[in-house]
């Protein structure tokens, strides 16, 4: 299993291909039987982030499991993702056998943070002035 933010693969891919890492980097990934990209479409992708985006959904399509967090609403992806033919081919190998889990509510980070708020002895003497 591998969990990364989007945005921090492809910083390591542009740091692989000037290093001449590149493939390798790819293997690793395309080995792992699930990959986790978190925060799909928080910052636009350049030409070369979709292929190498592209690249990656290739090997993975049919063979191993992927994963993607996003706020972005999946209608927008094909927008997101910009150049249409290579959108396309991204959306075709990652969306279209995809089981969709639409989340509501709180963010975890807000919810979590507000729970351990809870557990201090400030907020657990505010709890029990609210319950009198």
């Amino acid at each position: 299993m591998l969990y990364v933010r989007l945005s921090r693969l492809t910083e390591e891919l542009r740091l692989a291909h000037g290093d001449g890492s590149f493939t390798r980097r790819l293997s690793g990934i395309s080995r792992r039987d699930l990959l986790i990209l978190d925060d799909w479409g928080l910052k636009p992708l350049a030409q070369a982030e979709r292929h190498d985006l592209l690249e990656i959904m290739e090997d993975r399509h049919g063979n191993r499991s992927t994963l993607v967090t996003s706020q972005l609403p999946v209608e927008k992806w094909h927008e997101y993702l910009g150049d249409p033919t290579v959108a396309d081919a991204i959306m075709d190998r990652l969306v279209h056998n995809a089981y969709k889990l639409p989340l509501r509510g709180e963010s975890m980070r807000k919810t979590k943070g507000r729970h351990e708020w809870l557990g201090t002895h400030e907020a657990q003497a505010e709890r029990r002035s609210l319950s009198l």
